[in-house]
């Protein structure tokens, strides 16, 4: 579904990913790991077209999107929720929910897919009438995944999700992604906590320094000695 082949990005002179291919495949959660500063939230900034690559080439449903530019990547069905909770703090929780849909010309099928999201995400619901600012950082972590709902994502890619979260609303997160996956959905996720990530992912990657150092099956990265010590701390 997704595809990247032997990508490369720089910001100036200073190296930000080196030759990285990872494939993102039907109905897959897929997790990239790795410390701060790997290149995990370049590698999605490249997929979204915020970041231009000068080599290498991304693919999703066959199509060449390398270089596409943001709003043609959207177009195509590719969703980022960045790290962050990047809402409209003064704009309401529904106003925040319907920019989702900005590129659907049907109106009918946008408040459709709005009473959709109310239905995953009922705290929503009760709050749609406030300012989103006034949410909490779990109910605006919320908002920004059914924002990127609305836009009906063919693919949804999550950046460090769990970031400054309790732990009880970390397991709110994760338990939202797996509903998500359950109706269909591929997911590339980019999380700290590699242990939660690898739970609910078939497949990982690991970045470390711009290049991809590991990969395999989630499972069998659980088991793999380097990753333990590395990543989770066994």
């Amino acid at each position: 579904m997704l595809r990247l082949a032997k990508i490369h990005a720089s910001y100036g002179s200073v190296r930000a990913l080196d030759d990285v291919s990872l494939e993102v495949g039907e109905g897959q959660i897929v997790c990239l790991l790795g410390a701060n500063g790997a290149g995990k939230t370049t590698t999605l900034n490249c997929i979204s077209g915020l970041v231009s690559i000068p080599s290498g080439s991304i693919t999703f449903d066959g199509e060449d999107i390398t270089n596409a530019g943001a709003e043609t990547v959207v177009a195509k069905g590719i969703v980022q929720v960045p790290e962050g909770r990047e809402i409209f703090p003064t704009m309401s929780v529904e106003d925040n929910l319907i920019l989702g849909a900005w590129l659907q010309k049907d109106r009918r099928a946008a408040r459709q897919r709005l009473e959709h999201v109310y239905d995953m995400f009922p705290r929503l619901k009760e709050r749609a009438r406030q300012s989103a600012g006034t949410l909490s950082g779990g109910e605006q972590q919320m908002l920004m995944i059914g924002r990127a709902l609305m836009a009906r994502p063919k693919l949804m890619m999550l950046d460090e999700p769990s970031l400054g979260l309790s732990p009880l609303l970390v397991q709110q997160v994760f338990e939202i992604i797996k509903t998500i996956h359950a109706e269909g959905m591929p997911i590339l996720l980019v999380e700290q906590n590699a242990r939660l990530a690898l739970n609910v992912s078939s497949y990982g990657y690991v970045l470390e320094n711009g290049e991809i150092a590991f990969h395999g099956p989630a499972e069998t990265l659980k088991q793999d000695q380097k990753i333990n010590e590395a990543y989770l701390g066994v």
